[in-house]
């Protein structure tokens, strides 16, 4: 009933929604002589601040359509190479002078399915299109893929990996942002150990749960204290009609996006109160950025049952990649396989979902790697997001990225 619950609520106040639309319209009218007055400016602001915090925010868009490199402008074009019911492989290909396919490296971008789209690698993609041929997974919202598509858990999300791979070819370079660094580890390791010839060309892993054991944070800490019966009584629900997933079984996004919001509630009743003063003075700049942050950090996707309760099982309960225990379809995965994908792991000094040194353990499950083909690099500046979006993502850790793929490619 929770998801049901979460429906009837929001049809319940959408006439409230419309209400408050058509108030700050006739506020704002140009027409009303009141409308710069202070109280007007005032109730308008707080309709609109109603309306943004009650509405349904829809998978965002990349909208990446122009880059500019070196003075010159470059068209960018999404394109579909591999579609999977709960997945796609995006290619993001681009057209302009100096452009030539095949002669940057191929990376692609494994962006996590832990609530948010694959557009919140938006500035990652923005600042490895320069001087990359680049690549994204971008998983399907879990409530919109009917029933007949089947069941999807962490195992199939490993073998998406390699069939992605398989679909790039050889020479590609694979960057795990966050929650897939334990599945993009594991694709690795059973490529290596099938010596398939489209294997990562190199694998760098970013803020990313490999043993969460190390330095525990609240969200691993949960994980350990619950049971995972407890989650999968309190935190399943079944997507209602007239959704084209009905009946499946899903973690909300919704009730990712709470627990998203109560770790740093503070910063966002910070927000919230600047954003109303930016309406109410109508400071246009300050306004469409926070708008354009929340209109990203407010759109969420169902995630499968067998997914989220694997990996809470998997990854923070049980720490099998970790203890050298995880399986794939009845494969043991062993990292120690890996002998020629060199590995680098980021992680942020103020990361405050996965903790200091859960990234960088991957490079003592990695023993067949040579130290000259391993890098820990830590940002002391960065949080989570930090390590992959923003002006030190783009400033500092990027081009520390670029250097590692260009110095590893075959």
């Amino acid at each position: 009933m929770l998801y049901h619950a979460y429906e009837w609520t929001h049809a319940a106040i959408t006439p409230w929604r419309q209400f408050a639309k058509m108030g700050t319209d006739a506020l704002r009218d140009p027409r009303n002589p009141w409308a710069e007055s202070y109280g007007a400016r005032t109730t308008a602001a707080a309709f609109e601040m109603f309306d943004n915090a009650t509405s349904r925010y829809g998978r965002p868009e990349f909208g990446i359509d122009l880059i500019e490199v070196d003075g010159n402008t470059w068209a960018i074009r999404e394109e579909i190479l591999c579609d999977k019911p709960f997945g796609r492989l995006k290619r993001f290909r681009r057209f302009g002078n100096g452009v030539v396919d095949g002669k940057d490296p191929k990376v692609l971008l494994i962006a996590p399915m832990s609530g948010h789209f694959a557009t919140l690698l938006r500035g990652t993609v923005m600042a490895m299109l320069p001087g990359h041929d680049v690549y994204v997974t971008d998983w399907r919202d879990a409530r919109n893929v009917p029933l007949v598509e089947g069941s999807f858990d962490l195992e199939d999300y490993v073998h998406y990996l390699i069939e992605f791979l398989q679909e790039l070819g050889p020479d590609t370079h694979v960057m795990g942002v966050c929650q897939p660094g334990v599945p993009a580890l594991a694709a690795a390791a059973l490529m290596a150990e099938d010596n398939d010839p489209c294997r990562p060309a190199s694998l760098i892993l970013t803020g990313s749960p490999i043993d969460t054991r190390i330095s525990p944070t609240e969200p691993t800490k949960l994980a350990d204290q619950r049971s995972l019966a407890w989650f999968e009584s309190n935190m399943i629900a079944l997507v209602p009609m007239p959704h084209a997933g009905a009946m499946r079984r899903v973690y909300p996004g919704f009730l990712q996006l709470t627990g998203f919001m109560s770790m740093n509630m503070d910063r966002h009743m910070t927000a919230a109160f600047s954003q109303f003063e930016n309406l109410v003075k109508g400071d246009d700049d300050a306004e469409a950025a926070h708008r354009k942050f929340y209109d990203e950090y407010l759109a969420v996707m169902d995630l499968t049952a067998e997914f989220y309760l694997q990996t809470i099982d998997v990854v923070f309960q049980r720490q099998l990649l970790a203890k050298g225990e995880m399986t794939v379809r009845g494969r043991k995965v062993d990292p120690s396989l890996i002998t020629d994908i060199p590995l680098m792991t980021i992680e942020g000094g103020k990361d405050d979902i996965t903790g200091a040194g859960q990234t960088h353990a991957a490079h003592g499950l990695c023993s067949g790697l040579t130290d000259d083909m391993k890098i820990e690099y830590t940002n002391p500046d960065v949080g989570h997001y930090g390590q992959f979006n923003g002006r030190r993502w783009r400033e500092v850790i990027q081009p520390k990225v670029a250097k590692f793929i260009k110095g590893n490619r075959k």
